[in-house]
Parts: structure tokens; C-alpha cells; sequence
């Protein structure tokens, strides 16, 4: 498995999401912002960070850099797509997912370790885990506040498309505690903790996230 992890200018977890995928036995293939091909890779992780600063909106400008446009297109193909925090930005703003990320309830920056309902585990990013799990991993963010339209919450919820919910209180005002979402096809994932910071007990606070990776492996291996 071949996984592309992309790099903007302001990436931060570019390097965790990269071992993440190894610890899950895949490949990591660096992509650059500016490129212009995904070198062939199965899947693609659009990692966290404060891209391009976060100027004018958190992923407003990143969802414009060619290489996204190249995910663009393979995620409309089928391409097992996964944002986390500002990549759960990005994928919204590039209409990947639908929503968008707004500053915390409380205009503060939350970090803390964060447990988490998986509400959803018939993703390419979720099936290791059993419904209703409850998984505790790292939530790092200032702009973490789910929000959509009635409508698309009903959308979302009615169609089985909140993928993680947070669990033990809400830490940033996400409507219907939503901590991440699905595509309709369930291959594009978009959450705002972090799961690559939770693969490994002995420098996180649980191996949890790992589970997410794995699923992948089993994903592509399926397909």
C-alpha cells in the first residue's frame, strides 16, 4: 500500500501521518504542494498543520494548490481520502465533504487528549473498529467547531455519515458533537483529532488511532 501524505508550506504532522502509514505496513510517498501527480499512490492523507498559515480561513488556501486538484479528482474516482484537523479544513473547502470548520466555541485553542465515539466503522478509514467503540486520542485546534446547515445534518446523520462523535463533552461547539464525517461513498474521512499521534502507547496515550490506518491497509488490500 502507497500512501501519499501532502506538505504544504505550515504542515505540521506531515512526519506523524508518514509513520502512521508505516506502522500500518504501508508506504509513504512524500507529495509537495506544487505537484502536479500523485505518483501512483492508493490512498492519500491530507495531514494537520496550519497551511499556508491559515491566512483567510483555515485550508481556504490550500484547497486552491495543484496537488490538491489531483486529489480532487482521484477521490471523485473512488481514491481513499483522509483530512485530518486542518486537512478536515481542507477537504471541506474544497467541497470534498460538506460543512465546515469555524474557532471554538470559546475562541481558545483546545489541546487534550480526547475520547471519541466511532459512530460509523464502514469506511475505508474505519472498519478495524467495532460500532460504538470508544477510542481516546489527541485533539490539538483552534478552528475544531463543526458546523452545516440543518439540512445537511439531517443528511448526515440520517445517512450514517458522522464517522466519529465526541464523547465525554464537546470541546469546541461541533453541532451534534459531529467530531468527523464521511462522503456518501465512504472513502473520503475527514476528522479534527489525530489519530497518527495515537499509534504507539509507549508516546501516546493509547495505540487507538493505529486502527484507522489498518483499516486502510485492509481497504486497498479489498479492492
Amino acid at each position: 500500500m502507497r500512501v501519499g501524505v501532502i506538505t504544504f508550506p505550515g504542515t505540521l504532522d506531515d512526519v506523524d501521518a508518514a509513520r502512521a502509514v508505516e506502522y500500518a505496513d504501508g508506504e509513504a510517498v512524500a507529495l509537495w504542494h506544487a505537484d502536479h501527480d500523485l505518483k501512483g499512490v492508493d490512498a492519500v492523507i491530507v495531514p494537520g498543520g496550519f497551511s499556508y498559515g491559515d491566512y483567510l480561513r483555515a485550508g481556504a488556501i490550500a484547497r486552491f494548490a495543484p496537488v490538491m486538484q489531483e486529489v480532487v479528482d482521484a477521490a471523485r474516482k473512488g481514491m481513499p481520502v483522509l483530512g485530518i484537523c486542518n486537512g478536515f479544513q481542507v477537504l471541506c473547502e474544497a467541497h470534498l465533504l460538506p460543512g465546515a470548520l469555524t474557532r471554538n466555541d470559546k475562541l481558545h485553542f483546545v489541546c487534550r487528549d480526547q475520547w471519541l465515539k466511532v459512530e460509523n466503522n464502514e469506511t475505508a478509514w474505519t472498519s478495524r473498529y467495532d460500532r460504538g467503540a470508544e477510542i481516546l486520542v489527541p485533539l490539538k485546534s483552534g478552528e475544531g467547531g463543526y458546523q452545516a446547515d440543518e439540512k445537511t445534518l439531517r443528511e448526515l446523520e440520517g445517512e450514517g455519515r458522522v464517522v466519529f462523535r465526541y464523547a465525554g463533552g464537546n470541546p469546541n461547539g461541533s453541532r451534534n458533537d459531529i467530531a468527523g464525517i464521511t462522503s456518501a461513498n465512504g472513502r473520503v474521512v475527514g476528522l479534527m483529532p489525530h489519530p497518527e499521534h495515537a499509534i504507539d502507547a509507549l508516546t501516546g496515550p493509547t495505540d487507538d488511532g493505529l486502527g484507522v490506518f489498518l483499516s486502510l491497509l485492509d481497504a486497498v488490500v479489498s479492492a
